[in-house]
């Protein structure tokens, strides 16, 4: 408890802001260039771009995750500010809608009333019903609109494999780490969730440390970078 409190109160500026910035700064300059590559599917490096696009995508998602825990900035509305910028990258998303139905998470845990979950343990049917949780009308035509203005100046083939799919890859990574196997099967513990093994670099590349979900619902004012040290706390 007393790591955790500590963890807690130490001052979030300007790490927090310089993360958040620093996640969408290479967010946008990867894009940037690979929408001007000239690849090659028997490039391996093609396959790496994808991945590394997607954690990005990931790291956009997590950050406006963090606004809305208060924990990219002490500032109110310099903090919601970034969190809706790094919606808004990822497809459009819209911070003030995803803001309530991630609380509701928190508060209704792994229960009916918890839009995250569902009692089927289905992964598939689970997904579903967690992309349509979020996903909008809008969104779709926002992205139609924004594809078919890049295709006049940048090629077809980039924008599906280094702007779409990326995004797409990037539902099922959060989906899964931060989401399915969390909170499938039974948790008796208070939070209703289930945690991965430590292993720090392993819990960075797949989900920025939402592997580490029972310290993230146990200490939810503690930013995605200092989880691992929860998790060091929560093992003694």
């Amino acid at each position: 408890m007393v790591v955790r409190e500590r963890i807690k109160t130490e001052a979030l500026d300007p790490n927090g802001i310089l993360i958040a910035f620093g996640i969408i700064f290479f967010w946008f300059i990867s894009l940037f260039f690979l929408l001007q590559w000239d690849f090659s599917w028997l490039n391996p490096l093609t396959y790496l771009a994808i991945l590394v696009q997607m954690h990005l995508y990931t790291g956009l998602f997590i950050t406006a995750h963090d606004a809305m825990h208060g924990v990219v900035a002490t500032n109110k509305k310099l903090n919601h500010a970034i969190g809706w910028i790094a919606a808004i990258l990822f497809s459009y998303n819209f911070y003030w809608k995803l803001f309530p139905k991630h609380h509701e998470h928190h508060r209704f845990v792994a229960t009916d009333k918890d839009p995250d979950y569902h009692s089927s343990g289905n992964f598939f049917v689970w997904y579903l019903s967690f992309i349509k949780q979020y996903l909008s009308i809008w969104q779709f035509l926002l992205m139609a609109i924004t594809f078919n203005i890049l295709k006049l100046f940048i090629p077809t083939e980039n924008l599906i494999i280094f702007w779409m799919l990326p995004a797409i890859l990037s539902t099922l990574q959060l989906f899964y780490f931060g989401t399915y196997l969390p909170h499938k099967g039974e948790s008796d513990n208070k939070h209703h969730s289930n945690s991965q093994e430590k292993n720090h670099i392993w819990a960075f590349i797949s989900c920025y440390f939402f592997g580490y979900h029972y310290e993230h619902h146990d200490s939810p004012n503690t930013p995605w970078w200092r989880l691992w040290k929860v998790k060091e706390e929560q093992i003694g």
